[in-house]
């Protein structure tokens, strides 16, 4: 995958950044996720692939962006696409933090193509590959990671989305001592981070969307990270939509490369403040933004701060 086309997936995810946080606070959390991806999809038309979403049409209404829709501009390489215009919709809304917009990208067949149910997910770092395993209880993966390291357990920082459902697990990891960030939204960025080297973040715990998880899984590959994620289900229904895309096995653990592999490129934008990215700050006539791309082939890891100017990008002065 050419480095040129990483940097253009940037244009992308900064767009439907900048979009989406002029809805910050407003309480419109579909509006939100509608203006990114209306965004994410007009600037998508000036990108030279021809690129079939996989994964990431969340439903909400008015959404311009489907499953097994057509991006780019019909020139360049053939891909597919699993995205979220804006992960973290609901704190966007509320003016929460961790709101990002994220793309990753791959030749056909790499990423795999989610259905929109629930995921239980683990993610570590390269310094922790390998020793982790999603059928173990917590404490396990918890003292594994601490020794591989090289940390005391009461200095592991395990970062979980605060729902409900997650009490117990949280109670479970507060026995053996670890910090536990909570997140209220976007585990995109928890995975991401807890990948990413000197980041406070060890671990990535919990359950939350599996299309999500495809795209944290595009991340971490490129990270040279690990993940393990298998489907959670609520009810009959949940497992007919697995059965649907043909999978037979409806309590596989799905690695890493199952999730995501080959020449894979990613970007992310930040939307509000978080664990990963700063979010959009405004200034008169303008606005900044702060992105990070990536590629599996190198594993090069580029910081982007922009300044963009309204005057001379009519789209953004809306």
């Amino acid at each position: 995958m050419d480095r040129n086309l990483a940097l253009e997936l940037v244009r992308v995810t900064e767009a439907a950044a900048l979009f989406a946080s002029r809805l910050m606070g407003r309480g419109d959390a579909d509006l939100a996720s509608k203006s990114a991806a209306e965004a994410m999809t007009q600037v998508f038309s000036s990108v030279s692939i021809k690129g079939t979403v996989i994964s990431g049409g969340k439903q909400f209404p008015e959404n311009p962006i489907r499953r097994g829709m057509v991006v780019g501009n019909n020139t360049g390489l053939e891909v597919h696409i699993a995205l979220d215009p804006l992960d973290g919709k609901t704190t966007c809304a509320n003016g929460g933090n961790n709101a990002i917009s994220a793309i990753a990208m791959a030749e056909p067949g790499a990423l795999f193509s989610a259905p929109p149910i629930y995921m239980e997910k683990i993610a570590v770092g390269s310094d922790a590959k390998g020793v982790v395993d999603i059928t173990e209880p917590p404490e396990i993966n918890i003292k594994r990671v601490a020794r591989a390291k090289d940390k005391y357990i009461e200095d592991i920082t395990v970062c979980i989305l605060d729902r409900e459902r997650h009490l117990g697990l949280i109670e479970a990891i507060r026995k053996t001592g670890a910090r536990i960030k909570l997140i209220n939204d976007g585990d995109i960025s928890g995975a991401i981070a807890a990948a990413m080297a000197n980041n406070p973040i060890d671990i990535l715990m919990g359950v939350g969307g599996a299309m999500e998880g495809v795209i944290a899984a595009a991340a971490i590959k490129c990270l040279g990270g690990d993940m393990q994620a298998r489907f959670i289900y609520r009810n009959e229904e949940d497992r007919e939509i697995v059965r649907s895309t043909g999978e037979t096995e409806c309590d596989k653990i799905y690695m890493l490369d199952d999730l995501a592999r080959g020449n894979i490129v990613f970007a992310a934008t930040g939307v509000t403040n978080g664990e990963l990215l700063p979010g959009v700050s405004f200034f008169s006539g303008g606005a900044q933004t702060h992105s990070l791309v990536m590629r599996a082939k190198t594993h090069t890891l580029r910081m982007i701060s922009a300044l963009h100017h309204f005057d001379y990008k009519p789209m953004y002065g809306v």
